[in-house]
């Protein structure tokens, strides 16, 4: 099994890039435009929107890079080397979304 270095460039790698960085763009100000029902939340934090994307594009890259080349490998097949590394960078996507909704809750 081939064991891709740690950011490597390759086609996952690519794809998690891509999915992070637009999900980065969107994970912080989703749960509180969602919560308030209200569009221009999603650009009331422009900085905490910048770092995100700047946070999940180079996690992406990273994870996408080591998840996708792995599952491509397995299954013989580009098209899910792709999807397993734009699957890679929606982690940290996530993780910043579930951040956002948790600080929009009251408590």
């Amino acid at each position: 099994m081939r064991k891709p270095g740690f950011g490597e460039s390759n086609l996952g790698a690519v794809a998690g890039a891509v999915a992070g960085s637009f999900g980065g763009l969107l994970a912080v100000g989703l749960p509180p435009a969602i919560l308030d029902r209200n569009v221009k939340a999603l650009f009331h934090t422009p900085i905490l929107t910048f770092i995100a994307w700047l946070v999940c594009l180079c996690i992406g890259w990273v994870i996408g890079g080591q998840v996708g080349p792995r599952l491509g490998e397995k299954f013989q097949s580009a098209r899910v080397e792709y999807i397993g590394g734009a699957l890679g960078g929606l982690l940290p996507v996530v993780l910043i979304a579930l951040w956002s909704w948790y600080m929009s809750v009251p408590h």
